[in-house]
């Protein structure tokens, strides 16, 4: 292959790579201010989050579009393939990200209008966390950081953990004051749906080891004891 066309190949590698990166970038932002809405009550940033979706959706048809390109144009093999791949796949978790960070402005909207509660504390422990978690898988990817992703493949289950913590106390909540079943439900929500980013996260680390050793993770997902309910 010649120089020039070898040149052009691994700039178009790397623009995918920094699509992803900015697409990335997105969805943590997206995340950042839904918990913020929650923890904040404050129905303009919820807006904002909610408003800036599609801007997520595009990256993610771009970066598809981009792959499409290569794989017809360029026919990656090895190496090159994975980076295709790898990006192509981690745009769709960073897709459902965004949505389950809309699903959470969308919540906040609601809890909003009731009274506030002590747990959405916890619910913001939570949340720290699986932001946590998917800043770390970003920055790993970004950096090729293969044992980086690792470490939060391996922490999974402490998301898990603090969902089913919160599972219990909100159900304490229902049972004592059935005036809360509403804003509970709610919040119920909410943490789930911060489990799910966390298990996005988790996925985008496999795949950060599929890009940088060429194979699938050979153990099992590390998962907290699930409890009645809890999925």
């Amino acid at each position: 292959m010649p120089d020039h066309t070898v040149k052009a190949f691994t700039e178009e590698l790397d623009a995918l790579t920094q699509e992803v990166a900015r697409m990335g970038g997105l969805a943590e932002i997206a995340v950042k201010d839904s918990l913020s809405a929650v923890a904040r009550r404050d129905t303009d940033i919820a807006h904002a989050v909610i408003e800036r979706d599609p801007k997520i959706d595009a990256a993610q048809r771009e970066i598809e579009r981009r792959a499409v390109k290569l794989f017809a144009l360029r026919q990656p093999m090895a190496s090159d393939l994975r980076v295709v791949l790898t990006a192509w796949r981690i745009a769709g978790e960073l897709e459902r990200v965004g949505d389950l960070a809309k699903n959470i402005a969308k919540r906040s909207l609601i809890l909003n209008q009731a009274e506030p509660m002590q747990v959405v504390k916890s619910v913001e422990r939570m949340g720290k966390i699986s932001l946590q978690h998917l800043k770390l898988v970003l920055d790993a990817y970004a950096n090729s950081d293969v044992q980086a992703a690792i470490s939060v493949w391996h922490s999974d289950d402490n998301i898990d953990a603090h969902y089913n913590s919160l599972f219990r106390e909100l159900l304490t909540y229902m049972i004592e004051d059935p005036r809360m079943i509403s804003s509970c439900a709610h919040l119920l929500f909410v943490a789930k749906n911060l489990e799910r980013i966390g298990d996005h996260s988790t996925n985008i680390a496999e795949y950060i080891h599929f890009l940088v050793k060429g194979e699938e993770i050979a153990t099992q997902r590390p998962r907290a004891d699930a409890e009645d309910g809890a999925e």
